[in-house]
């Protein structure tokens, strides 16, 4: 029992280390109809580390959260880019 306790204690310190998910605002070009937010959605879920997409279609924009330690703001620029949507961080 001891040594489970202290295998626990000393795992109890590595979940500490972890990144804390980061949310950004990408400004997406090019959406053009109903269907765009769909395609911009399903692109920047397929990136590792990705959790939600919001995309907002009046805003021509995508909220995004993911985690930092898997992902970058250039794989998720990247992603929309490749399904033909270019985007930037939104300032």
């Amino acid at each position: 029992m001891r040594k489970l306790l202290l295998a626990l204690l000393a795992l109890l310190p590595l979940s500490s280390f972890a990144a804390a998910p980061k949310t950004v605002t990408l400004d997406v070009q090019n959406m053009t109809c109903e269907l765009c937010p769909i395609t911009i959605k399903k692109s920047l879920q397929k990136v590792a580390g990705v959790s939600t997409v919001v995309i907002d279609y009046e805003k021509k924009s995508a909220v995004v959260t993911f985690d930092p330690d898997k992902a970058t703001t250039e794989s998720l620029t990247q992603a929309t880019t490749n399904a033909g949507f270019p985007s930037t961080l939104h300032p």
